[in-house]
C-alpha cells in the first residue's frame, strides 16, 4: 500500500510563488496495486472521490485499484479511471490542506492532461472520468484492429531515434513513430510488430544503451490510433469543457492551451500524437517555473524533471505522508 518513504524529507515547508509553480499529472505506466489506501482511509475527502468513481463507472474501481487482481488493473480500459481517480483525490486533500492551490501551469503527461485539466477546472471530475473510461476502450478497440506495439529507447538523441524509425519503416513491414519524446536519453517508439522489430538493431547500432520492449500490444501515440482518435471525438465533442483557470500545457503543442477549443483539439489529437514531454518540461522553465508537484500515482514525472531540468525541484505528492509534510 502507499505509505510515507524516504523522499518525504526533502519537501519544501513554504510553496514557492505562484509564478514558480507547476502541477504535473502521470500517465499509464505510474499505476501500482494498492494505489491511494492509505490516502482514502485517511482522509474522508480522498475516500469520496473513490466512491464516487465507483458509483459512476458501475464497478468497484477502488476493489480494483486496492486489492487487483494487478492485471486487470493493467487493462488501458482501467488503468486510464484508475489514475484520473487517484490524482483527483490526491489533490482534493491538497485543496483542503491549501484552500485555492494555484500554479503558473499545470501539465499531464498523456492521460494526465486530464487529470491536470481536472485542477485547472476545465473539466469536472465525473465528466474527466467518463472520458477516460471511452478513451480506454477506444484506444482497446484500436489495438485490435491495428496491433502493434511500443518500445522504450535510453541514451540516444531525438533525433538519432527519429532517423532509425524512418529507416526502419518499409512497405513490407509497416511503420514505427516517435510515440514519447520524455527527457533526454530517453524516448519511446511505437507501431507495427515488424517495424519495431527492425529498428532494434539499428537503435543499437546507434548507440543506445538499451531498447526495452514494454509490455504493451497497442500502438499508442501513433497514426495507429486513428480508429480510437474517431471513436472518442464523439464523446468529445458531447463534454463540456470549459476555459482552464489555469494554463494547460498540451501534450501536442508543448504551449498553453488557454482556451476550451483548443484543450479539446489537443486532448483529441494526443492520441495520434507524439507526447512532447521534454518540450513542455523546458517551456515552463523557461518561463520561470523550478518547483514541480507530481500529483497522483508514483514518482515517475518527478524522475524526468531531474533528467530535464536538474536545478528543478521535483516533489512527488501520491500519500499522506508527503501531503502531511508540504501542508505543514
Amino acid at each position: 500500500m502507499d505509505r510515507p518513504c524516504a523522499r518525504t524529507a526533502y519537501l519544501i515547508l513554504m510553496p514557492p510563488e505562484a509564478s514558480h509553480m507547476a502541477f504535473l499529472f502521470p500517465g499509464q505506466g505510474s499505476q501500482k496495486l494498492g494505489m491511494g489506501y492509505d490516502l482514502a482511509h485517511r482522509e474522508p475527502r480522498a475516500m469520496d472521490i473513490f466512491h464516487l468513481a465507483d458509483e459512476i463507472l458501475g464497478y468497484s474501481l477502488s476493489a480494483l485499484c486496492w486489492d487487483g487482481p494487478e492485471a486487470t488493473l493493467n487493462e488501458t480500459e482501467h488503468t486510464q479511471p484508475a489514475l484520473l481517480t487517484h490524482s483527483v483525490a490526491v489533490l482534493e486533500v491538497l485543496r483542503q490542506r491549501m484552500p485555492h492551490p494555484t500554479a503558473a501551469f499545470v501539465a499531464g503527461h498523456s492521460l494526465g492532461q486530464f487529470s491536470a485539466s481536472v485542477m485547472a477546472e476545465a473539466l469536472e471530475f465525473p465528466a474527466a472520468l467518463r472520458l477516460v473510461r471511452a478513451r480506454g476502450l477506444a484506444m482497446k478497440e484500436a489495438g485490435r484492429l491495428s496491433p502493434g506495439g511500443m518500445a522504450a529507447v535510453l541514451g540516444l538523441s531525438i533525433e538519432q531515434v527519429e532517423a532509425a524509425c524512418r529507416q526502419a519503416s518499409s512497405q513490407e513491414k509497416g511503420e514505427v513513430w516517435v510515440a514519447n519524446d520524455n527527457c533526454p536519453g530517453q524516448v519511446v517508439i511505437s507501431g507495427d510488430e515488424a517495424a519495431l522489430e527492425a529498428a532494434g538493431p539499428l537503435l543499437e547500432k546507434a548507440g543506445a544503451r538499451r531498447v526495452i520492449r514494454l509490455a504493451v500490444s497497442i500502438p499508442a501515440h501513433s497514426p495507429r490510433m486513428q480508429a480510437a482518435q474517431s471513436q472518442f471525438h464523439q464523446t468529445l465533442q458531447q463534454t463540456p469543457i470549459r476555459d482552464p483557470a489555469i494554463p494547460v500545457i498540451g501534450n501536442v503543442s508543448a504551449a498553453p492551451l488557454k482556451d476550451a477549443a483548443a484543450l479539446r483539439r489537443d486532448l483529441e489529437a494526443q492520441l495520434t500524437s507524439r507526447v512532447r514531454w521534454r518540450e513542455s518540461i523546458e517551456y515552463m522553465v523557461s518561463h520561470g517555473v523550478d518547483t514541480f508537484f507530481e500529483v497522483g500515482s508514483g514518482t515517475v514525472l518527478a524522475g524526468l524533471i531531474r533528467r530535464i531540468a536538474s536545478h528543478a525541484q521535483a516533489i512527488s505528492l501520491d500519500a499522506p505522508g508527503t501531503l502531511g509534510a508540504l501542508a505543514d
